[in-house]
This record gives C-alpha cells, structure tokens and sequence, in this order.
C-alpha cells in the first residue's frame, strides 16, 4: 500500500519511529517536517490530503501533538476522511464502516507502541462495503458536495 506520512513538530520524533517500521510492508511518501522546529499542521494535513486526492497515495497518516489539528484541517480536503484514533477499535472500525482513508494520532498522547498497532489496525483494515455502510458514506459524501458548492 503507498501511505502518505507526515508531521509537524510535535509529532516529528513519532512519525521518525513510525516511518521505518511501516516502511517494511508498505511504500511510505514522507512528506515532512524534517525537524522539531516549530511549523503550521494545516500545511503537512494539506500535503498528505492532496497525495490522496490525487492518486499518489491511498491512505495517510498525519501525527500532530493531539492529532485534533491535523485532523480538522485534512478534512477540509474533499474526499478526505480523516478521524483521530488512539484505540485500536476506532482505528480499524472507522475504515471499515466509514472509508476512513486517514489515521490522526497524537505524539504527545499515545506512545510509540501504540502507534505502531494504531496503524497496523489502520492499514490492515479494508472497507466492508456493507449496503449500510455504503449508504452513509454517500450520505456524507452528499453532505461534502452540498456545502462545497457554497450552497
């Protein structure tokens, strides 16, 4: 699977543990910070929403300080389902029934190991399709559509 992976200061140490590990199964595009000097989230959810949204990348993964922050801001993206997850149940049940195709975490939350089985939950989760969860997806879909429109 390709996966977009990035992170601002707060969460620049985690996303150095994370991308080696995740790096053995999967091709990983790193797309920053490259530090812990301080940056804005919104530019790194925006680089990881846009690989998505244009075909570079299937899922994400965007490690902030709370993970709130970089969720808010890749959901502004259009297609993008970005939740914050730090339990493995949410991290699996949001793809399967919501198509989530975006794991937040918090580095100043969880700690490495979790993360890892964070995103293992995450990755090895696969959509169900299910006529349900089919039905809300394009409910939400149409929610994103009407409000993008400026209606």
């Amino acid at each position: 699977m390709r996966i977009a992976l990035a992170a601002d200061h707060a969460g620049f140490e985690l996303k150095q543990l994370v991308k080696p590990r995740l790096s053995l199964k999967h091709q990983v595009l790193d797309l920053g910070t490259q530090s812990t000097t301080p940056v804005d989230y919104p530019d790194f959810a925006e680089a990881v929403a846009l690989a998505i949204r244009n075909g570079q990348a299937e899922r994400g993964i965007l490690i902030c300080g709370s993970g709130v922050g970089v969720a808010v801001a890749a959901n502004k993206v259009p297609g993008i389902r970005a939740g914050v997850c730090h339990d493995c149940y949410s991290a699996h049940q949001g793809v399967e029934h919501d198509d989530m195709n975006v794991l937040c975490i918090g580095a100043r939350v969880i700690g490495p190991e979790l993360a890892f089985e964070l995103i293992e939950a995450f990755v090895g989760a696969r959509f169900t399709a299910e006529e349900r969860h089919l039905r809300r997806l394009e409910k939400t879909k149409a929610i994103e559509a009407k409000y993008s429109r400026g209606s």
